[in-house]
């Protein structure tokens, strides 16, 4: 197995922890405009869907980060990132044409992003990760 095919995997969660760890902070930076965004979306109670956003994003982080149950982890984010796709960056009902671009280009990312997710799931976290640690002592036969 060449270097790049070792390390590329490692790097590529360590983007996606890098995108979801920021998101994160701007949820917490910015709580109350945020919640009032959900709520003009008409999402039920935006405080409780931030904290379980948070919460998921924090599992799947750690997750991704380590690559400890890996495929666990990409599953929850990509369900996350795919609902909250659809539902808030609803670009098809935009009228402006300059809020329908803008809302475009964070569909398409989002939608790449789960895709990067996706290749996590079928293709695992890649030789750095705890998943892959050895099973203890001896050879393997």
């Amino acid at each position: 197995m060449s270097f790049s095919e070792t390390i590329s995997p490692f790097f590529g969660r360590c983007a996606l922890v890098y995108f979801y760890l920021t998101s994160a902070m701007d949820i917490l930076g910015n709580w109350q405009g945020i919640a009032a965004d959900l709520a003009a979306k008409h999402v039920p109670i935006p405080p409780l869907v931030l904290v379980v956003a948070l919460v998921f994003i924090f599992i799947g982080s750690v997750s991704l980060l380590f690559g400890y149950h890996t495929r666990y982890g990409a599953v929850m984010l990509f369900g996350m990132t795919i609902v909250s796709t659809f539902a808030l960056h609803d670009y098809w009902h935009y009228a402006d044409a300059h809020a329908r671009a803008y809302q475009l280009s964070i569909f398409i990312r989002d939608f790449a992003i789960c895709g990067g997710l996706l290749l996590m799931v079928g293709m695992g976290p890649g030789p750095f990760a705890v998943d892959n640690r050895g099973k203890g002592g001896g050879k393997k036969r």
